[in-house]
C-alpha cells in the first residue's frame, strides 16, 4: 500500500457508560471517507489506545475494517512497551484485514537504539503486517533517531515512520539517510506543510477529525505541485490546529466534534477528564465556519 497523503487518527467514541459506541464509529467513519480523506487509523493515541482493553482493540479495529470495506486503507494502531503484545496486536489486526500497523515505539522502559530496532524487527519477523514506525519522544521518553530509522528503513515490513519529533533538524536528516520509498508522515499538524517542503509524504492527523476535508488539502494541493493552495488551507487550520492540543490530546478534539455534532457524547476515559471551561470556550470559538453535522 501507499502511505502517502492525509490519514485521520480517528477518535474512540464511548456512550456516556464507557462502552464503545460502534455505532458512533461507524458513522463518523462514513464522513471522514465522503470528505475524502486518504486513510484512517483506529485505536492511536487519539483513539485512547492506552485504555482501551485487548478485546475492545480487536473488535474496534475489525469494525472499522468492515465499515470502510476497502475504500481508503485502515492502518490499525498495535503499539506496545511488551514487543510479545505488540506482535499479538499486530497479528490481531492483520487477521482483521487492516492494510498497515501503526506502531508507538516503546515507552516508558526506554531501550537503546539497537532495543528499538530489534523491537520493530521482531514484530517484523512475526507478522509481516507494513508498519510505520511512530516516533513520538514527549510520549515514549525516548527519540527514534535518525540513524536507527535508517536501518528499520532497509527492513521489508517496516514502510514508513511517523514523525512527531518536532524537530526539524532530525526530520531533514531522516529523510536524507533513509532507504528509497520509505515513507515519512508528519505526526504534528502544524509542521506537516514545512515537513512536506523537506519531503514528506502526508501526515497522521488529529486534526483532521474535525477537518477532514480541509487537513486534506494541504497534503493533496502540495504533492499536485500547488504550494499556494497548500499554504492556504495550512493558515484556515492554524488557529484550530493550535486550540486541539491545549488539554491533552484526544480532551479537546472529541470536544470538539461533539460541539459540531459529529459524535454524540464527548465522553473519555479515566484518567483523562472533560474539557475545562475556560479552554472549551477557545475551542468553540476556534469552531466557527467548520461545517456541522
Amino acid at each position: 500500500m501507499s502511505f502517502e497523503g492525509t490519514f485521520t487518527a480517528l477518535v474512540t467514541p464511548f456512550h456516556s457508560d464507557g462502552s464503545v459506541d460502534l455505532k458512533g464509529l461507524a458513522t463518523f467513519v462514513e464522513w471522514q471517507i465522503e470528505c475524502g480523506i486518504d486513510g484512517v487509523i483506529p485505536c492511536g493515541t487519539t483513539g485512547e489506545s492506552a485504555t482501551l482493553t485487548s478485546e475492545e482493540h480487536v473488535q474496534i479495529v475489525r469494525h472499522v475494517v468492515d465499515v470502510v470495506g476497502g475504500r481508503v486503507p485502515v492502518v490499525a494502531g498495535t503499539g506496545s512497551n511488551s514487543t510479545r503484545e505488540a506482535v499479538e496486536l499486530t497479528q490481531h489486526a492483520r487477521e482483521a484485514g487492516a492494510d498497515g500497523a501503526l506502531m508507538i515505539s516503546p515507552y516508558y522502559n526506554r531501550p537503546t537504539q539497537d532495543g528499538i530496532f530489534h523491537h520493530y524487527r521482531a514484530v517484523g519477523e512475526e507478522v509481516g503486517l507494513p508498519m510505520v514506525v511512530y516516533n513520538v519522544p514527549s510520549r515514549t521518553g525516548s527519540r527514534v533517531e535518525p540513524e536507527t530509522l535508517a536501518r528499520l528503513s532497509k527492513l521489508a515490513s517496516v514502510a514508513g515512520t511517523k514523525d512527531a519529533g518536532g524537530d526539524l533538524g532530525k526530520t531533514s536528516e531522516t529523510i536524507a539517510s533513509v532507504a528509497p520509498g520509505f515513507a515519512l508522515l508528519s505526526g504534528d499538524d502544524g509542521l506537516t506543510l514545512p515537513m512536506l517542503s523537506l519531503g514528506a509524504r502526508g501526515v497522521v492527523s488529529t486534526t483532521s477529525n474535525v477537518a477532514p476535508a480541509e487537513m486534506g488539502a494541504i497534503t493533496r494541493c502540495f504533492l499536485a505541485g500547488d504550494l499556494d493552495g497548500a499554504r492556504k488551507a495550512h493558515y484556515q487550520l492554524q488557529n484550530i490546529m493550535r486550540v486541539l492540543f491545549i488539554e491533552s490530546n484526544p480532551i479537546p478534539v472529541k470536544t470538539a466534534l461533539h460541539l459540531l455534532g459529529r459524535i454524540p457524547d464527548p465522553a473519555l476515559r479515566l484518567p483523562l477528564t472533560p474539557m475545562q471551561k475556560e479552554n472549551r470556550d477557545r475551542l468553540e470559538a476556534a469552531l466557527v465556519g467548520l461545517p456541522r453535522a
